[in-house]
This record gives C-alpha cells, structure tokens and sequence, in this order.
C-alpha cells in the first residue's frame, strides 16, 4: 500500500468537513430514524456536534490526532448505543499516524489511515456485535475499508482517488442497507417495517468516509442523497 502522507491540516479539515455534513444531514438522519428505529439518532448528531464545538472552544487543534480526539470525545458524551460505538471508532482513526520530526503534531499516510479505519471497524464490530449484512454502520465502513485498500494497494492512486473510492462503496451499500432486515439495534426490534428504509447509522458513516475524501481533494460532501 502506498505511505503518501496525506494533505497538511487533514485531520482539522476532516472534522471540520464532517462537522458542516453531520449537522446539514441530521434531520433526514432522523426522519430515518424515526422511520426504522427509536427516532434520537438525529438528536444524537446534533448533540455530539454541540459537544465537538465545546470540545473546539479553545481554538480548533491543528494536528490529526488533536481534532480527531476532539471529534471522538465529542460522540462519547452521548448516551444511547451510537455515542459509544462512533466514539470508539474516532478514538482508533484519532491514532493514525506518528509524530511529525519536526514536533508539528501528526501527519498519517494514506496507509496508516486505512489501517485506523480497519482497526475502527473492528472496535466496532467487537462491542456493537455487528457483521456485515446486519444493517448498522458496518455494512458502510466495511466496503469503505475494502475499496480504500484495494485502491491504495494498487501504487497509482492518489489519495483523492482512493477515498472517492472508499466513498462510493460506503455510499452504495449504506443505501443497499434500505433492501436489509436489522438484526443488530433498535431497528431490529420493527423487522421487516424497516425495509425500504437507509440505515441511519450506515448513512452517517458514509458521511464519514466522504469527509476523508473532502479533507484529501479539497471538495465539499454530498448529503442530498440521504434525503
């Protein structure tokens, strides 16, 4: 897998991307909600996104692991079964990286990155239970984790590319999540009402690799097709 380090300030740049995406996206996130499960999905977004600006007060980190531990604490602070699960998983992308030779804080390569989404993917699946097809947030990272190794993995592409790679599998299987009977969260509780309906904890992911990509190119995240 290529070690191309990734743009100066992506990890302040991420957060602040998923941070614009996450509060733009959270009324579709719980109307799904609402539809699917227990209806606070949206309301946990938005309370992380107010504890990730507490978090930010004192002036925005400017390395990786400070913004993505601000990131991750911020999701922490909220109850319920998403606070924990993506608190964990922003604790293990918080990790990627070393310390920059020149004490300008960390600056992670693309392979490092990948390595951080695995590892985030298996926290996950260790305390949620989740496997693939179970109609959580895993059913988006794990093709995203797939597709940003498999276009690493290749030597011609950028970082850009591979996580608009990563991006489209998260975003495919995240709506594929509409057409998935839920055995793992509330939404296993309603069976087959669910179909027909995305995944919010799957399309929020989603969101997540989509800011990678954001961070990498400079562009802006796509919400609009979470509805």
């Amino acid at each position: 897998m290529t070690d191309s380090t990734l743009p100066d300030g992506f990890g302040p740049a991420f957060v602040t991307t998923l941070r614009d995406a996450l509060e733009a996206a959270a009324p579709a996130l719980g109307d799904l909600d609402r539809r699917a499960g227990d209806g606070d999905f949206g309301d946990n977004v938005r309370t992380a996104m107010k504890n990730l600006g507490r978090e930010l007060e004192g002036g925005e980190p400017a390395d990786h692991r400070g913004a993505v531990t601000a990131m991750s604490r911020a999701w922490l602070g909220v109850g319920g079964t998403s606070g924990p699960l993506f608190g964990m998983f922003y604790r293990e992308l918080a990790r990627a990286g070393a310390e920059d030779p020149a004490g300008e804080g960390t600056v992670p390569t693309l392979a490092q990155l990948a390595e951080a989404l695995e590892a985030g993917q298996a926290v996950i699946q260790k305390y949620g239970e989740a496997e693939v097809g179970d109609r959580t947030m895993v059913d988006a990272l794990a093709p995203a984790v797939g597709a940003l190794r498999e276009a690493a993995g290749s030597g011609g592409a950028d970082a850009g590319q591979a996580f608009a790679a990563a991006e489209r599998a998260a975003v495919d299987a995240a709506k594929g999540t509409a057409e998935l009977t839920a055995r793992r969260g509330r939404a296993s509780y309603v069976g087959d009402s669910a179909k027909g309906v995305m995944d919010p904890g799957a399309c929020a992911m989603a969101l997540v690799v989509g800011a990678l990509r954001a961070a990498a190119d400079g562009g802006e995240v796509d919400t609009a097709w979470i509805g």
